[in-house]
């Protein structure tokens, strides 16, 4: 029962469970284990100088993902403040993509794309870095 309760309170918090918020749960879950296999097997981790495993880089992946879960509570409170739907969705989906990003740089530390998705990605990772690039210039 206490269990439920807190799952209840936690949804109910994010907004309710729906198709956002699950897709937001598992791409954090899929990152953080990737991230995990890539350090443990394959000790290619940007985390740390020797690639591999940390328990402190470990703790630090799960507090910014449920720094990023929090942030999702306190954008839904916002929609409730001013009357709106979609500052939560707006907010989950950015950290999707966020989210799809790092498990694509993941996957490709761990050679485990083709080498045609390997060129798509460069090619959407080069046009991001001169967008922010950009952005920051002031266009």
């Amino acid at each position: 029962a206490s269990i439920g309760a807190v799952g209840s309170y936690i949804a109910q918090f994010l907004g309710g469970w729906d198709s956002g918020i699950t897709t937001l749960f598992i791409f954090a879950a899929v990152d953080f284990v990737l991230g995990l296999l890539n350090a443990a097997f394959w000790g290619r981790s940007k985390k740390t100088e020797s690639g591999s495993l940390s328990s402190s880089a470990c703790r630090r992946g799960i507090v910014k993902k449920a720094v990023m879960f929090i942030i999702v509570g306190c954008v839904f409170r916002v929609d409730i403040m001013v009357g709106t739907d979609y500052f939560r969705n707006a907010v989950i989906i950015a950290f999707c993509v966020s989210e799809f990003i790092s498990i694509a740089e993941t996957a490709r530390l761990m050679d485990v794309l083709p080498d045609s998705v390997n060129k798509i990605l460069d090619r959407a990772f080069d046009l991001m870095k001169k967008g922010a690039y950009n952005d920051r210039k002031g266009g």
